[in-house]
């Protein structure tokens, strides 16, 4: 027998060892683009308006519970216990019916795992959403094994319903409702989205998205607490990312009722929101008023900046959340490079849009002034419905 070892290259590869195969769907999958910190320009404070963030951070309460906090070495509570019953006091609902997730988006990876995937005939359910929404869909639900069924928007940057409920097969599982939509902005309104359900088959699980609801002022749009109750297939789906400016400790949840939750439960990886999380958000949840004024505070930012928006002649969809949408088409870049050169950093999606988050009152006002520079606001596409 040979006592030579296979050789390494430079990277310390062995050159005889098989190559490792991934699953052939990351192929297929687009890559999630973070919004970026803004670039550091000297005489200018930096603001990163990229990311839906709320800039005010969480209440008092929250930095006190991580100040005393001190289990590092024990498992946190794998149900979540303390923090399901807190939620279920603030939304008057059954803490049974509250699954908690690591963040919004955790909390829909479970639901995919639970009830979309590859079916017993080795093909793909179907999970149809809208497009462009949630950047982070069509990789959750392709890393389930599902296949994506993307309806494109209306031309102010809405959802179809009328083509999504036309979109349902016998392999539709999933249907996602992303209200407000992330990144073009308009909610959904509760009248229309009853006459909706009505088309769609009871089996199918439609998920109410809201991570951005506590923003909400217009009347009449859908609060998936209330869809819940009524309907069987529907589950609300929260974050306290947004509102409650807790997005580095990731915590979401699910309300549903219990035929979902019972497989929710079993999709839901063991200690996923760690103890500290769990905590923070409990504090949080129980000085609700004081996350309700930070919220408030980005709802008169948002409500200064698009009237600063519309004086300008700018167009944009309607928005209900933390953040707007410039449709600017092929000038995305360059309004992105603007901004980047005056120390302000924005969300480009290619050569769609720009999604640009309310921030601090100085980078907000920062923002129209270049919004003021900019020369082509008239060739926006969307028509504003504010």
């Amino acid at each position: 027998m040979s006592n030579a070892t296979p050789s390494a290259d430079s990277s310390g590869t062995e050159q005889n060892a098989e190559r490792i195969i991934p699953r052939t769907a990351l192929a297929q999958l687009p890559a999630y683009a973070a919004g970026k910190p803004a670039t550091e320009i000297p005489g200018l404070v930096a603001y990163k308006l990229a990311s839906n963030e709320n800039p005010y951070g969480p209440v008092p309460a929250v930095r006190q519970a991580l100040y005393d906090f001190d289990l590092f070495n024990r498992y946190p509570d794998p149900a979540a216990t303390v923090l399901c019953e807190a939620l279920a006091g603030y939304l008057s609902v059954p803490a049974a019916d509250i699954v908690a997730g690591a963040g919004s988006l955790g909390a829909l990876n479970q639901l995919l795992a639970a009830f979309a995937g590859t079916g017993q005939d080795g093909q793909p359910d179907e999970v149809i959403y809208v497009w462009r929404s949630f950047e982070a869909y069509p990789i959750s639900v392709g890393l389930a094994g599902a296949l994506s069924v993307q309806i494109p928007n209306r031309p102010d940057g809405s959802h179809d319903l009328e083509a999504m409920a036309d979109a349902v097969t016998d392999r539709t599982r999933v249907i996602l409702l992303c209200t407000p939509n992330n990144p073009t902005g308009p909610s959904l309104r509760a009248a229309d989205v009853h006459e909706f359900l009505k088309r769609v088959p009871s089996r199918v699980l439609v998920v109410i998205d809201e991570a951005y609801w506590e923003f909400q002022r217009a009347e009449g749009l859908v609060n998936g607490i209330d869809f819940y109750r009524e309907y069987p297939n529907v589950v609300a789906l929260r974050t306290l990312s947004k509102a409650h400016g807790l997005a580095g400790l990731r915590v979401g949840y699910t309300v549903s009722q219990p035929h979902v939750t019972q497989y929710l439960r079993q999709a839901t990886p063991a200690f996923s929101v760690t103890q500290v999380a769990q905590l923070a958000a409990v504090a949080s949840i129980e000085n609700i008023d004081q996350v309700d004024e930070r919220v408030q505070q980005v709802v008169d930012e948002r409500e200064r900046v698009l009237a600063g928006l519309a004086e300008l002649g700018w167009q944009h969809p309607e928005t209900q959340a933390n953040f707007v949408w410039l449709p600017l088409g092929e000038h995305s870049q360059a309004f992105s490079e603007l901004c980047d050169a005056h120390a302000l950093s924005v969300r480009r999606f290619g050569s769609e849009g720009v999604r640009v988050s309310f921030g601090e009152a100085e980078a907000n006002t920062r923002l129209l002034e270049l919004c003021a520079q900019f020369p082509y606001p008239s060739t926006m596409p969307m028509s504003s419905t504010n």
